[in-house]
């Protein structure tokens, strides 16, 4: 079943990103289904912590990233979403390659929604279990 209440456009998503962290993080929109979103980030000097693996927080960006625009597409024109929580247990540590975190919903709802999102390593192992919980906001002006 599809989720989405707005076209996504991975060319059009990703220029969207330039001059964010996203950009400077290397994160790639890669594939939409009809209730998943991907994207990609490499693991580098960019996204390292000073032991030479993964930052924990750089995977916290790509969870975040992939859940709230995830939730943005599941909104009509009259709202938005916003990040209320997120939490993220690293699973196994990452020295180089890509990552890949998948965003797929756990609740949709008019007031909330929570994403599930998962970021697994080149050998499709996971590296990542992350949820973020949204809030749903009306746009000013908006019945």
């Amino acid at each position: 079943m599809k989720i989405w209440k707005k076209d996504i456009d991975l060319d059009v998503l990703n220029k969207t990103s330039e001059n964010t962290l996203i950009e400077h993080l290397g994160i790639r929109y890669s594939e939409v289904t009809d209730s998943l979103l991907k994207a990609t980030m490499p693991v580098c000097a960019k996204t390292h912590q000073p032991l030479g693996m993964l930052h924990g927080g750089a995977s916290v960006v790509l969870a975040e990233t992939l859940g709230s625009v995830a939730a943005n597409f599941c909104v009509h024109d009259d709202s938005f979403c916003v990040g209320l929580d997120i939490n993220a247990n690293h699973i196994r540590a990452v020295r180089n390659g890509m990552v890949t975190g998948t965003a797929e919903p756990v609740h949709i709802g008019s007031k909330t929604q929570v994403w599930q999102i998962n970021i697994h390593n080149d050998k499709h192992q996971l590296v990542c279990t992350s949820r973020l919980t949204v809030a749903v906001m009306k746009v000013k002006g908006s019945k």
